[in-house]
């Protein structure tokens, strides 16, 4: 069993993330902290409450941060235009939901439970990662008590999606990426470079929720927002899964191709939040920021086809099916 916190900011994708980790029979999900990112953390966490009701989620949300590590940063790129006003695809959520809290922050619930499970703990993150930067900052002996991070994030050899030169996680708080980039424990970036190889059409879902239940039913009646501004703004006919692909990884990394190296944030600048990896492999650097700094795993490719089809058994197949 892959023992996990997940660290989302829902968010359409993160919905179908956070299924899909509930149902896996390999996983055992220990906790949700909550992040700003595609809504205000207020919102991010109300709907962590909301989808954790309707789909029977016993494991713990603890809120997490509300602004960038670096105060004096501002994360001004709304992502409504993608996920809706409310995060959630504009279905309704109501405004406040009654799911209790964990009474600590994210980053006290992640360094608590990483000192409870030494070695055991993979950390998935697939927004700003701010609440894994506060909790280096406080506890910085954690990085050697986790198993894993997997982090959605990152455009490496391809263009970024909020500039083009960045990825909107790394983006919303560049300065908490490049210190978890840069330190000394295993990190796995799954990046633009394979989920925008990675699209889920909208008749690939309805064949899912025809085959599945009121869980999957609700979470296809949330992404139609997400797939219509995959169509008209992107030209794409369907949405990429960016942070299913990331949990795919967790359960099958044979379906991706990675390559090794130090990893380095842009932090100001025209290429704000740019990801830029120094390989193993290849051309020698000497006197740059990537000298001495930890080598971190990037996937570059994947077979995407594959990684849809392990979504779709998780979603459909799964453990924890709800009537």
């Amino acid at each position: 069993m892959h023992k996990v916190i997940f660290d989302t900011d829902p968010g359409v994708d993160d919905a179908m993330a956070l299924l899909f980790l509930h149902r896996h029979p390999e996983i055992d999900l220990l906790g949700v902290t909550t992040v700003f990112g595609n809504v205000g953390v207020d919102l991010t966490t109300r709907n962590a409450q909301f989808l954790h009701r309707e789909w029977g989620i016993s494991a713990p949300i603890a809120k997490g941060a509300a602004q960038t590590v670096d105060p004096s940063r501002r994360d001004d790129r709304a992502a409504s235009v993608v996920h809706g006003a409310d995060g959630l695809g504009n279905i309704g959520v109501p405004e406040t939901v009654d799911w209790r809290l964990d009474p600590r922050p994210a980053h006290q619930f992640i360094i608590d439970t990483v000192r409870a499970n030494p070695g055991e703990v993979t950390l998935v993150a697939v927004g700003r990662m701010t609440n894994l930067a506060l909790a280096l900052r406080a506890d910085p002996e954690i990085a050697g008590l986790v198993k894993e991070v997997i982090v959605m994030g990152g455009a490496f050899d391809v263009i970024g999606n909020v500039t083009p030169a960045a990825e909107a996680n790394i983006h919303g708080d560049p300065e908490a990426a490049d210190i978890i980039f840069t330190t000394p424990w295993k990190v796995t970036i799954v990046g633009l470079d394979v989920t925008m190889k990675t699209i889920m059409t909208a008749e690939y879902l309805e064949v899912m929720v025809k085959s599945g239940d009121r869980s999957v039913k609700l979470l296809s009646d949330l992404s139609q927002y997400y797939i219509d501004f995959y169509k008209s703004r992107v030209g794409i006919a369907g949405m990429a899964v960016h942070d299913s692909t990331a949990c795919v990884y967790l359960v099958r990394p044979d379906l991706f191709t990675l390559r090794g190296g130090a990893v380095r944030v842009v932090c100001g600048g025209i290429a704000d939040g740019a990801t830029i990896q120094a390989p193993d492999h290849g051309r020698k650097f000497t006197g740059s920021p990537w000298d001495g700094q930890p080598s971190q795993w990037v996937c570059t490719d994947v077979r995407s086809e594959e990684v849809l089809e392990v979504i779709r058994a998780g979603l459909v197949d799964g453990r924890h099916s709800v009537a």
